[in-house]
Parts: C-alpha cells; sequence; structure tokens
C-alpha cells in the first residue's frame, strides 16, 4: 500500500535556511547579478510616476528623515520598511519587471526591494545578498507554483506568492535558521493579498500590491528574528494559503527539484515595457513594418487581438502598459528627439 506525502511548508524553509552563497552553481548567481540589474532599471524608471510618487509622499510623512537603507525615487535615506515599500512599488510600475512564466509572478519586484534593504540595513555582504535574492526567488516561484492557475483568476500571485518570497529573501540576509524561517513565511502568508478586480477600474491598486509584498514580507522576518511565531502550515494547512486561495493546488511543487532546478535560470526578461501577455501584438507590429518598409509615422491607429487575460487588461481602460502597440509607436517616435537628448548630456 502506498502513502500519498504532502509537500510541506517546513521543507520549504529547511532548505531556504540551509541555502548559502555557496550551494548556487555560478550561472544562477550571474542570471541573479543580470536580474538585480534588471529590477534596478525598472525601479528607476517608475519613479516618477503618480501612483509611486503618492506612496513616497506617504513613507517621507510617516518615516524618518534618515536610514540604513535607500529609497530609490528620491535617493533619501530611510528604514528598511519604507524603501522595501517605496522600491516595490517603483520596480512594477512601467511593466518592465522580470517574470517566471510558469507561476505567473513577477519575483524581482518583490524580492529585491525587499532584500536590498535589508542588506543595507544590516551590512550584509554582496555574496549574502545575492544568496538571498534566490532563496527569494525559490520561495516565490514555488509557492506560485503550488498555489496554481486558479489562484491566478481571482489573486495578483505576485502580491500574494511575492509576500512569501520577501520574507524568505529578508530571513536569509538575516541569517534565520529553519523554525525562524518557518515562523517568518507563516506571519508573511498570513498577510499575503491582491485581488484582480482592480482592472475593472484600472485603479492603482498593482503598485500597491508589490510594495505591500516588499514591506511586508520583510516585516514578517524581522519579527520572526525577535521571536514572533507564525502558523507552521501557512500553505498545505486545512485554513492556510492552498486551502482559501485555490482550488487547484499542488502542495509537491513546493519542493520539486529543489537545489536543482533554480527559479532564477527560469526567470525572463521582458523587451516590451508592458504586460507579457501582450507582447506578441508589438512583436507583430514591428516585424510588419520592417517588412512593408513602414516608419511610426506611416501609421495612423493599429487593431490588435489579444489572449483573454490581455483583452481583461485592456478594457482596464487607461494604462499604456496594457497597449504595447501604442508604446512601440510613441516609443519609436520619440526616438529621435530622446537620441538628441543622449548626444547633448555627452
Amino acid at each position: 500500500m502506498s502513502v500519498a506525502r504532502t509537500a510541506t511548508t517546513r521543507e520549504l524553509a529547511s532548505f531556504l535556511a540551509r541555502l548559502r552563497y555557496e550551494d548556487v552553481p555560478d550561472e544562477a548567481v550571474e542570471r541573479t547579478k543580470e536580474l538585480f540589474l534588471d529590477w534596478v532599471g525598472s525601479a528607476l524608471a517608475g519613479r516618477d510616476e503618480r501612483p509611486v510618487r503618492i506612496l513616497e509622499r506617504f513613507a517621507q510623512q510617516m518615516g524618518p528623515s534618515g536610514g540604513p537603507s535607500e529609497d530609490l525615487v528620491s535617493r533619501r535615506r530611510t528604514t528598511a520598511l519604507f524603501a522595501a515599500l517605496v522600491n516595490g512599488a517603483a520596480s512594477h510600475v512601467v511593466e518592465q519587471d522580470d517574470l517566471h512564466n510558469a507561476s505567473v509572478f513577477h519575483p524581482g519586484t518583490v524580492v529585491f526591494p525587499a532584500a536590498l534593504a535589508a542588506a543595507q540595513q544590516t551590512g550584509a555582504s554582496g555574496r549574502e545578498f545575492l544568496a538571498a535574492a534566490v532563496a527569494g526567488y525559490e520561495a516565490g516561484v514555488r509557492v506560485g507554483n503550488s498555489l496554481g492557475r486558479s489562484h491566478y483568476r481571482v489573486f495578483h500571485t505576485t502580491g500574494t506568492a511575492g509576500t512569501l518570497a520577501a520574507a524568505a529573501a529578508v530571513s536569509r540576509v538575516l541569517g534565520a535558521d529553519e523554525e525562524t524561517t518557518l515562523h517568518a513565511l507563516g506571519s508573511a502568508g498570513t498577510q499575503a493579498a491582491g485581488l484582480w478586480e482592480f482592472l475593472r477600474d484600472a485603479a492603482d491598486s498593482k503598485q500597491l500590491h508589490t510594495a505591500k509584498a516588499a514591506s511586508d514580507g520583510l516585516l514578517a522576518a524581522y519579527l520572526a528574528r525577535d521571536g514572533f511565531t507564525g502558523a507552521e502550515r501557512i500553505l498545505e494547512g486545512e485554513r492556510g494559503m492552498a486551502a482559501g486561495m485555490s482550488s487547484d493546488a499542488d502542495p509537491e511543487k513546493l519542493v520539486e527539484g529543489l537545489g536543482n532546478n533554480w527559479a532564477v535560470l527560469e526567470t525572463s526578461f521582458k523587451y516590451h515595457a508592458s504586460c507579457r501577455h501582450t507582447h506578441p501584438a508589438a512583436d507583430a507590429l514591428l516585424r510588419g513594418m520592417k517588412e512593408q518598409g513602414l516608419t511610426a509615422d506611416d501609421i495612423s491607429h493599429v487593431r490588435a487581438r489579444r489572449p483573454r487575460g490581455g483583452h481583461r487588461r485592456a478594457r482596464a481602460g487607461s494604462r499604456p502598459a496594457y497597449d504595447p502597440p501604442v508604446k512601440v509607436l510613441h516609443g519609436l517616435r520619440a526616438r529621435p528627439d530622446r537620441e538628441e537628448r543622449q548626444r547633448r548630456d555627452r
């Protein structure tokens, strides 16, 4: 007789707590460096966006006037908590941040803000920071995969799984053991949130999701470090995330290929600053322009078909991030002015 085994939150926590820089293959280390640079670019690109500025003002009003961690929007110093909050929002708003396709999850926008803020606060080394980022990617991607596509139909996985990803990364920065990491994941999971309903109104919630995932994950890790306990079966428990937020959860995906399959190597970069669902439309436009010898000024309007998910986002209305053909044309038309400014800047 065979007995079915269910992977547990503790198994994941044990792996994350034991992970060291030396355990990570060179290829994964180099990819993590590239992902970090990509994230910095995304954060700087989004720093002037209205929702980000609102969150940055909140951080200035509620946070201290100085601190160990850097807010990349204003370049001022603040606490790790507020730096993670603001940087988490800034790096997701222009839709240029990285993507793990299978889990439908954007790891960089929640992992790096939290890990960087904690590393600056603790004085962690570069190697410790990179190992922490790898741990964050592993946790977030595995949680996202385990929750399945039914979860994504209602929940923004980057907000939900992202909270645990941030907690895992910060726990690694803090040198947490298995038990402490387990409690950090428990406290992160009970805060995990992010509903797609905002798409109906083209609301600003998407930036709040990543801001809170990064800062709430950091909060969970710091609380656990000081003895604050969390649910030990937050993922697989009867009233845990899988039970409450998914109808097709697969707990085995939490631990499948641990130490052999690295999430950072499965994570891709975006070639267009838009939702990945809509990239085929942008690619088709560029190919058509090349084949027909057209310039942006030759095109008066574009009609594009998108997958069902893309249609849902396009109907949300006002965000160019969901209308990539429009962004492509705007970018091509702006290129001469941009290149002229760059020449002047030299």
